[in-house]
């Protein structure tokens, strides 16, 4: 049955005094040993009733309590949608979702009742498809999510240009959005450029740079076109903290930098560039862009040139 069917039913069972299969998934919860588990849907919906009626705060879901080896994260993410709805923050990092997760994930997104501000997906195999899922339901105007984070996740054009076509759709609520050890490519990193330059965007952090043992990172050393493309849409979009760590950044990177730095449409607060190449040409070259009047930074970080 339909998970709000069977929540209908437990309230009759309870009022009936049937509390027997309530109590058998109360059980598991308390002793953790509801990942070792293989559950009937009947159950999955007892555990999404318990969940829901508890009295124990909702802020945060944690997939990893769940996952075992008779559950699956996709599975559990399909049967628990109405508990990820009622969660402020949905903690799924590194328990194996991938793009089936993302389509149950997407419905959350795109309710008009969710509560979800935070979503943390991190270290899973989501994929471009698995992103161009989620993307389906970052774009509708009923989506409220704040914070989403995508490190580690696979991510690459395709992934790129449905999230900047999301931030195009549904500028007015995300926040935070961390794509950080993923692979974005020169394409990619174009796309992402075209949704960060919407006036609307109400982007505050940005966290991106290449994988360490990636060919990428040896691709983009000296050449800066990751960082370049973005910093066009920086000097058009409100970003307060922008982290460039380990992307190969040397003094052409620092060029670009300083033009964004000197533009008076650029709200940059915070900037982190720790691990890049910069040396003392390329230190000079931002410090042009900062002594500019209309340079609005306030915290510059890791301004170690090697």
């Amino acid at each position: 049955p339909h998970p709000s069917k069977s929540i209908n039913l437990f309230h009759c069972l309870n009022e009936l005094g049937d509390h027997s299969l309530v109590e058998k998934i109360q059980q598991y919860l308390k002793s953790g040993t509801i990942k070792e588990v293989k559950l009937s849907s009947s159950q999955w919906s007892a555990v999404a009733f318990v969940l829901l009626t508890s009295e124990k705060n909702l802020d945060e879901f944690r997939l990893k309590e769940f996952v075992g080896a008779e559950n699956k994260a996709d599975h559990i993410l399909q049967k628990l949608v109405p508990v990820i709805k009622e969660s402020r923050r949905s903690n799924l990092c590194k328990c194996g979702v991938t793009d089936e997760g993302c389509a149950a994930l997407a419905s959350v997104l795109r309710s008009n009742s969710s509560q979800l501000r935070e979503l943390h997906l991190s270290d899973n195999e989501l994929g471009d498809f698995g992103v161009m899922r989620l993307s389906s339901g970052l774009e509708i105007p009923d989506c409220k999510l704040e914070i989403l984070r995508l490190s580690g996740c696979g991510l690459a054009d395709e992934g790129c240009a449905a999230l900047a076509s999301a931030l195009r759709s549904n500028p007015e609520h995300l926040r935070e959005l961390d794509l950080a050890e993923n692979i974005l490519g020169d394409s990619g990193v174009e796309y992402l450029s075209s949704g960060l330059k919407n006036p609307h965007l109400k982007l505050e952090i940005l966290s991106a740079n290449a994988t360490q043992n990636s060919s990428f990172l040896t691709q983009m050393k000296g050449v800066f076109s990751l960082n370049k493309r973005l910093v066009a849409g920086i000097e058009e979009c409100v970003i307060v903290l922008y982290r460039l760590y380990n992307c190969g950044i040397t003094g052409k990177g620092c060029a670009a930098l300083a033009s964004a730095l000197r533009s008076n449409t650029s709200h940059l607060r915070e900037l982190d560039l720790a691990d890049n190449e910069l040396e003392d040409s390329g230190v000079e070259i931002l410090s042009t862009g900062l002594l500019n009047p209309e340079c609005k930074l306030e915290i510059l970080r890791h301004l170690n040139s090697q």
